[in-house]
């Protein structure tokens, strides 16, 4: 799949064919503010830029929607569960972060709260995607061979052939439903490589009924949440 690269008005554009494509596609990159432009093969690259800088309108509102950065600041207000948890730093108390009711209080030196924070996040979504796969496992009668947590600016999660399962510890930010849903998303993988209808099938029993909700829910709150800690 060949790649150009262009601007609109100083946007970066990529412009990018793909063999099964049947019209030009424009989307919109919040989280690296540029546009990405997919082409049919033989369609005509210059009509396909002329297009896409005819977006304009489109493109600004876009751009006017992007989520602002929420850095893991003392005073901050990060979703937790999909509830308000505010960061308050006090410097007499323990380093270590405790969760009391809605506040996360951190203690230590002010230049190492973020990390100490991001940290607490990462622990717990570590905790609760772990009992998430487990039940999910047990339920697919498969084997998981470990899960990991890290900070992927595009995916959710992601299933290896060998059985390792990566999340994004932002999840441990969504509502809960949401946090459940990617988890039997990724363990159904371990028995389909594939979006076919056995997939979706075993999706949707492993999490309890239709996905359909919290993979929408997971959609218009992906952009806010891909910004937490940035």
């Amino acid at each position: 799949m060949s790649t150009d690269r262009f601007d609109i008005d100083g946007l970066e554009l990529v412009a990018r064919r793909h063999p099964r494509a049947r019209r030009c596609k424009l989307r919109y990159d919040g989280e690296r503010d540029r546009l990405l432009l997919t082409l049919p093969p033989r369609a005509s690259l210059k009509r396909a830029k002329s297009w896409a800088a005819g977006q304009r309108a489109w493109i600004a509102d876009q751009r006017a929607k992007r989520a602002a950065p929420l850095p893991l600041v003392p005073g901050a207000q990060i979703p937790f569960h999909g509830e308000a948890l505010i960061l308050h730093h006090d410097p007499g108390a323990s380093r270590a972060p405790r969760h009391e009711g809605d506040r996360l209080v951190i203690g230590g030196p002010a230049q190492s709260f973020s990390r100490r924070a991001e940290q607490w996040f990462k622990a717990q979504a570590a905790a609760m995607l772990a009992e998430d796969v487990a039940r999910c496992a047990a339920m697919a009668g498969v084997e998981v061979e470990a899960i990991a947590v890290g900070n992927a600016r595009t995916r959710w999660g992601s299933c290896s052939a060998s059985g390792m399962l990566r999340f994004n510890w932002r999840l441990i930010c969504a509502p809960d439903a949401v946090r459940r849903y990617v988890a039997a998303h990724e363990v159904a993988h371990r028995r389909h490589m594939d979006h076919g209808r056995a997939f979706h099938a075993l999706e949707e029993e492993l999490y309890g009924g239709s996905v359909e909700a919290a993979r929408r829910q997971l959609l218009a709150l992906g952009p806010g949440l891909q910004r937490i800690g940035r």
